[in-house]
């Protein structure tokens, strides 16, 4: 499985790389903080695949990691995908490494 850390991918944001963020929380974690993205939440993800990119890398967050790795797995063992990064240490990372000012939100 590929994941990529939050530095790396703010790299890519900031570089213009074409990539789809999907965040894979709860409703009412995405309203707590955000780092933008498509939402679908975990339990809808297998039923939304036609929503998942395949020309393109798709970066799949939650909120610690450990969700969006599961997940991943899920989506390698039902489909063909071979573009998936979990985003290593998921939300908090980002907050942690890009962006502390979203830990008061």
């Amino acid at each position: 499985m590929k994941s990529i850390t939050a530095t790396e991918l703010n790299e890519w944001k900031k570089g213009g790389k074409s990539f789809q963020l999907i965040d894979i929380r709860e409703s009412y974690e995405v309203e707590t903080c955000t780092i933008g993205g498509q939402v679908i939440p975990m339990d809808q993800i297998l039923s939304s695949i036609s929503a998942i990119r395949n020309d393109i890398p798709v970066v799949i967050h939650c909120n610690s990691g450990k969700r969006s790795s599961a997940v991943i797995y899920a989506l390698e063992q039902k489909t063909d995908l071979q573009n998936l990064y979990s985003l290593e240490g998921g939300i908090l990372a980002w907050i942690n490494e890009v962006d502390p000012s979203l830990a008061g939100q």
